[in-house]
């Protein structure tokens, strides 16, 4: 009896060993063995492009934007102007013109202008005071402050400035080459006459 007893405890506990193990040799089968204990997803390596290949050539445009034909408002032939254009003024209209400040008031008239040897006007001489033209003083005004309006009707040139009337007659009186010369020699000293030393004897005969 006590043998029987024995014989089906013992039964009974390794049936419930086994009960207990079976589950987790089940998992552990199912689990994936790369040696570490720990999967680790697997990543696929980028595609190592072919060096061999030309590269995708673009497409080129050589359609080129068309060159803007040149402006000009110059009539010429073989380099030479034949016409005036409507933009180009003489210098003859400048001169003898007055000239006109802000208020509309005449403050002198222009009597010269001085240009640079190699081309373009530097200013304009404006004979200032006086009395028709006698005792006046030249002021040479930068060109670039005469306004020159031309009438679109019958194309007469109005002069002004934005100086006036009184900072003309404060402004330094401009001196030509030939002025500048002239002063010099007046300033120059005057040349002493030589002495002759030479004397001329009479002889007398007797």
């Amino acid at each position: 009896m006590t043998g029987k007893l024995f014989t089906s405890v013992a039964a009974g506990a390794v049936f419930a060993t086994a009960s207990v193990l079976s589950p987790m040799v089940f998992a552990q089968a199912q689990q994936p063995s790369n040696g570490t204990g720990n999967a680790q997803p697997t990543q696929t390596a980028p595609a190592t492009p072919d060096v061999t290949k030309p590269a995708p050539q673009m497409p080129q445009n050589n359609a080129q934007a068309p060159t803007p034909a040149p402006t000009t408002t110059t009539a010429q032939a073989g380099g030479y102007l034949t016409e005036q254009s409507a933009d180009q003024i003489s210098a003859r209209t400048y001169m003898g013109q007055s000239v006109y400040n802000g208020q509309n008031e005449s403050i002198g008239s222009i009597n010269d202008l001085i240009l640079m040897k190699q081309g373009g006007v530097v200013a304009a001489v404006v004979g200032v005071g006086g009395f028709l033209g006698m005792g006046q003083k030249s002021v040479a005004v930068p060109f670039e402050k005469i306004t020159a309006t031309q009438n679109a009707e019958d194309g007469t040139v109005k002069l002004t400035t934005v100086e006036t009337a009184d900072t003309l007659k404060s402004a330094p009186e401009f001196k030509t080459l030939a002025a500048q010369a002239s002063e010099k020699a007046a300033r120059a000293p005057a040349a002493v006459p030589g002495t002759d030393s030479t004397t001329t004897s009479s002889t007398t005969n007797k």
